[in-house]
């Protein structure tokens, strides 16, 4: 599988339990796309969301994050990583 990280913008405000069910939302129907939402993180201040997920393109990610209710506004593919 291969791993997307995606960044939603205009979230100004956002608290963790707001991203916290946005999350949820998406695991809720992941497995209709084939993707894994693995992890996100947000700046209230900037209004910036990041989600890192894998699955097989960036439009089934954005997939699921439309029928969720919050489309990204940008996906990139991570085709390197270290820990």
């Amino acid at each position: 599988m291969t791993q997307f990280m995606d960044v939603h913008h205009g979230m100004v405000g956002i608290t963790e339990d707001q991203l916290r069910q946005a999350h949820q939302a998406d695991l809720a129907i992941e497995k209709d796309e084939g993707v894994h939402f693995q992890r996100a993180w947000a700046d209230p201040t900037s209004g910036t969301v990041y989600c890192l997920s894998e699955g097989p393109s960036a439009d089934a990610v954005q997939r699921i994050h439309e029928r969720a209710g919050h489309k990204a506004d940008e996906i990139h593919e991570v085709p390197l990583t270290i820990s």
